[in-house]
């Protein structure tokens, strides 16, 4: 009852005025794209970002040393990298514009956010002003080796034919749960257990790490996807799984190489709580029908 009363059935998707642009390199403003628009690009990839200037400059530098050999080995491979500031109070926005200003804004964009919405809201926020026939979230730590798109892609492709042009790629670091517990303490390891659980018992039985945050999706897919999610902080990819398993979306789930980086916003147990609320949210509020499997379109 409680998680009825309490639900938005589906709150507006409002962007502030000062997020309807980006800056490009020359220092002007630019009108953002939207994801309703044809795409231009062969691969976006969204990289939401929360005081991360001391993180984010070796994922970059790893992120574009792929992205331009791959495109000089293969002309026809266009792309972009879309740094979302999540309201950061350091120089995450200064750090990420000298990427764009050396790359340029057609291949760099910064979009910063007037205030915090938390990774799920950070990263909708760049889906919805990507240009890419595919979409890739990537967090801003590089923890996932980004040459391991590659194995991604080829987890989306194996998908083929996809239904409506849909189709979700997750990397997974599943393989790596044994040397992980080893490292953790008894408490962390009993939290992620307990985790596991309630997103197999409560969401997504067929995945095993819905929280890795290196996914591929097809434009159609993200568009269907993250203009139905509701949360927006720590839980939105159980979320996200969730509704594509109810819109019948295929996913795969590949294994990827993962190292843990110092510097973590995850605050281990106030985290997990707040992650287990939100589980049950999710599957009382879509069982009761206070959360609908709508569309919404981003003002």
């Amino acid at each position: 009852m409680i998680a009825h009363v309490t639900a938005v059935k589906m709150p507006t998707l409002h962007r502030h005025e000062e997020e309807k642009f980006f800056i490009n390199a020359e220092g002007l403003k630019e009108a953002v794209p939207s994801i309703h628009d044809p795409p231009t690009k062969e691969l976006s990839v969204v990289v939401p970002s929360y005081n991360e200037e001391d993180r984010l400059p070796l994922m970059m530098d790893e992120a574009l040393d792929y992205l331009e050999k791959r495109q000089k080995r293969d002309p026809s491979f266009t792309y972009e990298v879309i740094v979302v500031d999540d309201g950061s109070k350091d120089q995450t926005t200064q750090v990420a514009m000298k990427y764009c200003k050396k790359f340029g804004s057609d291949k760099v964009r910064v979009l910063s956010l007037v205030k915090n919405r938390g990774k799920g809201g950070a990263v909708r926020m760049g889906v919805f002003i990507s240009r890419g026939k595919k979409i890739l979230m990537a967090d801003a730590d590089g923890a996932t080796k980004f040459a391991d798109i590659e194995k991604v892609e080829e987890g989306l492709e194996n998908l083929q034919p996809w239904p409506n042009q849909m189709a979700i790629s997750c990397g997974s670091r599943a393989h790596l749960e044994k040397d992980s517990i080893a490292k953790r303490s008894y408490f962390r390891t009993l939290l992620m257990y307990g985790f596991h659980f309630l997103v197999w018992f409560l969401c997504v039985k067929e995945i095993r790490d819905t929280q890795c945050g290196f996914k591929l999706l097809t434009r159609e897919a993200a568009l269907r996807t993250f203009s139905t999610l509701h949360i927006e902080r720590w839980a939105f990819d159980v979320e996200l799984l969730y509704i594509a398993q109810c819109f019948r979306i295929p996913i795969a789930e590949v294994a990827v190489n993962w190292t843990e980086i110092e510097g973590s916003k995850l605050v281990p147990f106030w985290s997990w709580l707040q992650m287990g609320r939100d589980l049950l949210f999710i599957r009382l509020r879509y069982m009761t029908g206070a959360w609908q499997l709508e569309t919404r379109k981003c003002n």
